[in-house]
């Protein structure tokens, strides 16, 4: 039986990669917290669902790392629109109420892991 966690980011990775843009923007809380190679920050999910619109890109995930109930890492394959080969990625997710509220794609599963843990020590001092 898989977790709500998991659920909420199959169903993230699923939209995503369906390229469907109010789905995109129903896998996610108001706001979702975003980071990646063009900014931080967070944004609202009709600016997500824009976002899956305008960047065609594909994320298969091939490892999952939990670190906490409401935290994940997954290692994963981009693809963008007119790539020849993936590139190897890893995102931070924050799961609440089935939807995912904060996507933090680092460039290596060794940075997520690290951001990660600092995000779970963080949650877990307030």
């Amino acid at each position: 039986m898989q977790s709500e966690l998991e659920d909420a980011i199959h169903e993230w990775h699923a939209s995503v990669n369906a390229g469907d843009p109010a789905r995109s923007a129903a896998a996610v809380g108001d706001p979702v917290v975003v980071l990646g190679p063009r900014g931080a920050g967070p944004i609202t999910p009709d600016q997500f669902a824009g976002w899956v619109d305008r960047s065609g890109i594909r994320l298969v995930p091939r490892s999952w790392h939990p670190i906490s109930e409401r935290l994940m890492v997954v290692e994963e394959d981009a693809t963008w629109p007119g790539a020849d080969t993936p590139t190897r990625v890893a995102t931070v997710f924050r799961v609440a109420g089935a939807r995912v509220t904060a996507a933090l794609r680092l460039p290596d599963l060794t940075s997520a892991l690290e951001l990660a843990y600092i995000c779970r020590e963080m949650a877990a001092t307030e």
